[in-house]
């Protein structure tokens, strides 16, 4: 059996979603990421809907042109993939933004601020994964923001710890994803990039928290974590504030021993020692293997002959072959070139 494919989350938005998100003009927007949402949707008026659904249902047409076994539903409604789970929460007050830095000192950004306890409104992801889902027969994986990464682009006016905070959002995400799991969708994927960058606070209580983000879930869902290191300003930027290279080695044990099925990470953009995959022993690994910021694009060759080196050092059966991250910064025509040549080095590899 040739490897099988995913793709991580956010896929370039049709130029008729007039929704800006982070990767407008291939720069990451985080001055103030949620600016534009409100007036954008009401531009949309009553056709929002039907934009989304047309651009869901585009998005998911590519990814299966391309070759892709588990799509994603491209994040096509969202303006970015935390913000628009958090407008889905209590407590979180997007009227209100308070100035922080982020990214350790690198970036500063008028954020909304939690103003009370975080609570639960109705699930609204079962029906965005419904409607991914009716256009294919592929299973559709849907995404959500984890604690730690929720609690790095919010400012916090009333918890004052954030190992409380994120257990507030973990038991807000976990009524998400029961909603999601009784719906009928397999692949729940948690996305912690601040984990890399935060390796200690990860182990602290970060991974624990996603735990919690999945108690209870259904053996028939795959729970799955991912941790990239993160995106850069814009796109061919190679020097940007990276998360230290021996992340993924010092999270691996502890991610091996969690309730986590399935761990996403990156490769393409900075190679790691693929002797640490030998420490994920019953975990899937899904290997980013195209860059998601860079215009080159990898040939299949070059894609295949990595893979290999990884199978060196995992069952072929633990290894998905992905993007590191999203790859709404690289345009559709990059991404499309990029994920058939994922695609057809997985299956070289058969």
């Amino acid at each position: 059996m040739p490897l099988r494919t995913t793709t991580i989350g956010a896929y370039p938005k049709p130029d008729y979603v007039q929704l800006k998100d982070w990767f407008s003009d291939r720069v990451v927007r985080l001055r103030s990421p949620t600016e534009h949402y409100d007036s954008d949707l009401e531009a949309l008026g009553t056709q929002a809907e039907a934009v989304f659904v047309r651009g869901t249902a585009d998005a998911i047409r590519d990814q299966i042109d391309a070759g892709v076994d588990i799509p994603t539903d491209g994040e096509i409604r969202r303006e970015n993939y935390i913000h628009y789970h958090c407008r889905h929460l209590d407590g979180i007050d997007f009227n209100r933004l308070t100035s922080v830095t982020i990214r350790n000192g690198a970036i500063f950004s008028d954020l909304p601020t939690i103003t009370g306890p975080i609570g639960v409104q109705a699930p609204f992801l079962p029906h965005d994964w419904q409607v991914a889902q009716s256009f294919t027969d592929r299973p559709v994986k849907i995404t959500l923001p984890g604690p730690m990464t929720i609690i790095d682009t919010l400012a916090d006016d009333y918890y004052g710890d954030p190992v409380a905070l994120g257990a507030a959002l973990a038991d807000a995400l976990n009524a998400e994803i029961l909603a999601l799991a009784e719906a009928g969708c397999r692949h729940i994927q948690v996305d912690e990039p601040v984990f890399a960058r935060k390796p200690e606070q990860a182990l602290a209580f970060g991974i624990e928290h996603v735990d919690r983000c999945f108690h209870g879930t259904p053996q028939s869902v795959v729970r799955t974590v991912h941790m990239c290191c993160g995106y850069p300003n814009r796109i061919d930027n190679p020097d940007y504030p990276k998360a230290p290279l021996d992340s993924y080695q010092r999270l691996a044990d502890a991610i091996e021993d969690s309730s986590i099925q399935a761990v996403s990470i990156e490769d393409a953009h900075r190679p790691n020692d693929l002797s640490m995959l030998e420490a994920f022993k019953t975990t899937t690994v899904i290997f980013g293997a195209i860059a998601i910021a860079k215009s080159q694009v990898e040939s299949t060759d070059e894609i295949r002959s990595r893979l290999a080196e990884a199978l060196q050092h995992i069952d072929a059966d633990r290894l998905i072959a992905a993007p590191d991250c999203g790859l709404a910064m690289l345009g559709r025509s990059l991404a499309l070139e990029k994920l058939r040549n994922l695609t057809t080095a997985a299956k070289l590899l058969g």
